[in-house]
């Protein structure tokens, strides 16, 4: 399944799972993005509603994908 991707109307293509972000709290949300990209996670749904972007900022910044 982490190989599935869509294509976008944009043209871009973006893995089909994605790590869902939503109800998880900012203070958390580092540790959950890590993980899941351990596990192979490439895309990560976040929104500035869901107020964790400086959790899931630090999470994407320091997960080690490249």
């Amino acid at each position: 399944m982490h190989n599935k991707t869509v294509t976008l109307s944009n043209g871009v293509v973006v893995p089909q799972l994605a790590l869902g972000t939503w109800l998880i709290d900012d203070d958390k949300a580092t540790e959950a993005v890590r993980q899941a990209a351990n596990l192979g996670y490439r895309h990560v749904d976040t929104a500035e509603a869901y107020a964790n972007e400086r959790g899931v900022g630090e999470g994407v910044r320091t997960c080690g994908v490249h």
